[in-house]
């Protein structure tokens, strides 16, 4: 049975895709470099205070009907601006106001103007501002909501060279069908399973595919920003979520992200149990320890740290037993947060389990 608000968006979506088709070729260039201008604007990470942008000198209210004139003193429009600034509204809210407020218009040229630019600014921001990548398929783990773990095909290629979905987009450019599948860039098995191999770092045994800690961050922003882009189309129209290209990026980078991001989280928990062990040997802990440990939050999808407190500040000889302690404390407590999803605490319990079992002697002997 069909979600009715799952219908109501692609219904909206299928009529404001006719409204925009419907509309002279030229007036659909005109209206795609508008576009254009506002996504690029929308998706720098330091956005301008304000944004200026045109509607078009005619626009064709509904389909069969002749283009109709939009009023000159109309056609430019700003977005932002000094009470914003003083408001402090972000300019993605800015624009999203600006244009539900010309939306509104008694003028049926204004209106439909106004939202046939936030269709095409919603549409260039997933299909053109974005990489395209390979069609992968995720499996969800027990207990868990987002599907993080890629299948393998049968049909993949043994070759570590990539397939033309796998064309690497700069920043800022755009991958048409004309320029995708030119560059080809070897890539490991275990990073041609996901969505953009390119941003890849970890395998499935957490090893680094790439040459530190601070690249496979740099990798994670990447996909953080892919993402946060995804969410400001939707945040502009909602209705974007019926579009198949919106659908198979947001499927494909979410589990990506996810994957990686608990990967890289559970490299960092390893690297800190390898430096507490050193510097116990050295004798370096004897006047306290607290740790920040790292984990994934799935729900705001950002690396996060968690303080635990091993040993209290003092002339306190460091024991092993303390780690252990400190991290089944912890354990109880992870196990009974609620601010953390499910799938969070999980993944969290994970590192603190690693975390006990790397000094529990007893295991040992």
């Amino acid at each position: 049975m069909t979600d009715p608000s799952t219908f109501g968006l692609r219904k909206e979506y299928e009529t404001w895709q006719a409204l925009f088709e419907a509309q002279p070729a030229l007036l659909q260039r005109f209206l795609e470099a508008q576009a254009q201008l506002l996504a690029e604007a929308l998706a720098r990470p330091e956005h301008p205070a304000h944004l200026r942008f045109t509607f078009p000198d005619q626009v064709v209210i509904a389909p069969g009907d002749k283009p109709q004139p939009v009023p000159p003193e109309f056609r430019q429009q700003m977005a932002g601006g000094l009470m914003e600034r003083v408001t402090r509204l972000h300019l993605s809210a800015a624009v999203r106001q600006r244009l539900s407020e010309l939306e509104g218009s008694p003028n049926r040229a204004i209106a439909v103007s106004a939202g046939l630019l936030r269709h095409a600014t919603a549409l260039h921001m997933v299909q053109r501002s974005l990489p395209a990548g390979r069609s992968v398929s995720y499996t969800t783990l027990e207990g868990e909501e987002i599907p993080t773990v890629p299948v393998s095909s049968e049909s993949e290629p043994a070759s570590a060279l990539t397939a033309s979905t796998d064309a690497i987009a700069e920043e800022g450019g755009e991958a048409t069908e004309a320029n995708r599948g030119e560059l080809h860039v070897p890539y490991v098995p275990a990073a041609r399973r996901f969505y953009l191999p390119q941003w890849v770092a970890f395998d499935d045994d957490d090893q680094l595919l790439v040459n530190s800690t601070g690249e496979a961050e740099a990798h994670l922003a990447s996909m953080q920003r892919f993402l946060t882009i995804l969410h400001a189309a939707f945040a502009l129209a909602p209705y974007v979520v019926a579009d198949e290209t919106y659908q198979q990026k947001r499927y494909g980078m979410l589990g990506q992200l996810v994957n990686q991001g608990r990967a890289l989280a559970r490299y960092q928990a390893r690297e800190i149990i390898q430096e507490i062990k050193r510097r116990a040997e050295a004798q370096e802990l004897n006047r306290g320890l607290s740790l920040s440990l790292p984990y994934f939050d799935d729900q705001d999808l950002q690396l996060k740290q968690r303080q635990v407190e091993v040993i209290p500040a003092g002339r306190i000889m460091f024991v092993p037993a303390f780690v252990v302690r400190a991290a089944r404390e912890e354990q109880v407590k992870v196990a009974q947060d609620t601010r953390l999803s499910p799938s969070t605490r999980k993944h969290l319990l994970v590192e603190l389990q690693m975390l006990e079992t790397a000094f529990d002697v007893r295991r040992d002997s």
